[in-house]
């Protein structure tokens, strides 16, 4: 058996037309979406995806700002930019790039954007709200992969889905969406034992800890659907600099049913759903008159 290839890329161009669309359809009604990412410091990573982030929004019909600030910024000073950002009727979403600079509080930084414009789903409310299965904004990694089960039409109630990874922004909402969507939920981790165990009886498995090809065939049941939310650049051998997953892929397609790429597979789905989130927030306003 060898599995069928969740293309990301090809799901997020079918994602986008339907998002412009709509943009331009509200945007004829006076509300064009507007997106703000805030990037601190010269981390290389971050500024390519703030790049993608803002070149996407625009391709979609988006309005997009990048502000950037030195790594050794006053938080304060970002703080009073994001409380102009909420006060701004134009900008329907704010997205701080993380990571920030270790003299930085992050939760405070994101606690500070409004709620209703935090297309990210990090601030503690909206992360209440997906807890009580009643999302504001859904986190962009967690809802594309979301994306994928729905569009290849794989069920997911009464399922065993194992996440590996406990983080803010996929393990731990990925692990909600899951639940609410009827399946049984396993959380592992770095503490949890014998993972072997809860990973060979996954029908669902979703890789998430960004350690390069951790996931072999071996771990996985005959038929479970894959799911690489890692990106890992390797260092050493002969695919040194080659990007890969935390899944190796090749050996594990030959055991799943379906399965996510590195590139090409969660990647691209993150940046959609950010703009899917952007574009709720403003079609959000444009009901409220605001």
């Amino acid at each position: 058996m060898t599995a069928i290839i969740l293309d990301g890329n090809a799901l997020a161009q079918k994602l986008r037309a339907d998002f412009r669309t709509r943009a331009e359809a509200l945007a004829a009604q006076g509300t064009r979406p507007g997106l703000v990412v805030i990037l601190v410091g010269e981390d290389a990573a971050s500024q390519v995806y703030v790049r993608n982030k803002v070149a996407a929004c625009e391709k979609a019909g988006f309005y997009s700002e990048k502000i950037s600030y030195p790594p050794d910024v006053s938080p304060a000073l970002v703080l009073a930019k994001i409380a102009e950002l909420n006060a701004d009727p134009k900008i329907h979403g704010i997205l701080v790039q993380l990571p920030l600079p270790a003299h930085f509080d992050s939760d405070a930084i994101l606690d500070a954007i409004a709620p209703e414009k935090d297309v990210d789903g990090f601030h503690a409310e909206n992360i209440g709200a997906l807890m009580q299965g009643k999302p504001r904004f859904i986190p962009c990694t967690p809802y594309g992969v979301m994306k994928f089960f729905e569009d290849a039409g794989i069920a997911l109630k009464g399922k065993e889905a194992v996440v590996i990874g406990r983080s803010n922004i996929v393990g731990k909402p990925m692990a909600m969406l899951l639940l609410h969507a009827g399946a049984t939920v396993t959380v592992c981790h770095s503490q949890t034992r014998d993972l072997l165990f809860h990973t060979q009886r996954a029908d669902i498995l979703v890789a998430a800890i960004g350690r390069p090809r951790f996931v072999t065939a071996a771990m996985v049941k005959p038929g479970a659907v894959v799911i690489d939310v890692g990106i890992n650049r390797l260092q050493a051998g002969p695919d040194a600099g080659k990007l890969c997953g935390d899944v190796d892929f090749d050996a594990v397609k030959e055991v799943a049913s379906a399965i996510t790429p590195v590139p090409g597979g969660v990647g691209p789905m993150t940046i959609t759903m950010l703009l899917g989130n952007t574009l709720e927030a403003a079609e959000r306003a444009a009901k409220r008159g605001t």
